[in-house]
């Protein structure tokens, strides 16, 4: 009974990883893409290293505050209305790689 249990609830956490995954990269196509996917109005193109480094320097509590406070072009929130501080630094990440 224990070892079900235990399979059951590594299961539960390993689909729980991929559900969150999925979850930032469908935020991502709703709210990010349009503008980080191509580099509209300025914006780090996801994936250019180089683009993100200078404002990956000053750390990811003043990304997330620049998401959420809206930076040049990008509104604030980046569309993404709805995001957790979590959720914004899991989207600057996805970007960033």
């Amino acid at each position: 009974m224990k070892k079900t249990l235990l399979v059951a609830a590594i299961a539960l956490l390993g689909f729980g990883t991929v559900s969150q995954a999925d979850d930032i990269q469908a935020k991502y196509q709703a709210t990010c893409f349009a503008c980080h996917g191509t580099g509209a109005a300025g914006a780090p193109m996801t994936g250019n290293k180089a683009q993100w480094a200078p404002r990956m320097e000053l750390g990811m509590d003043a990304m997330v505050a620049s998401v959420k406070n809206g930076k040049g072009a990008m509104p604030p929130k980046g569309l993404c209305n709805d995001c957790t501080d979590d959720q914004f630094k899991a989207l600057v990440e996805f970007m960033i790689k």
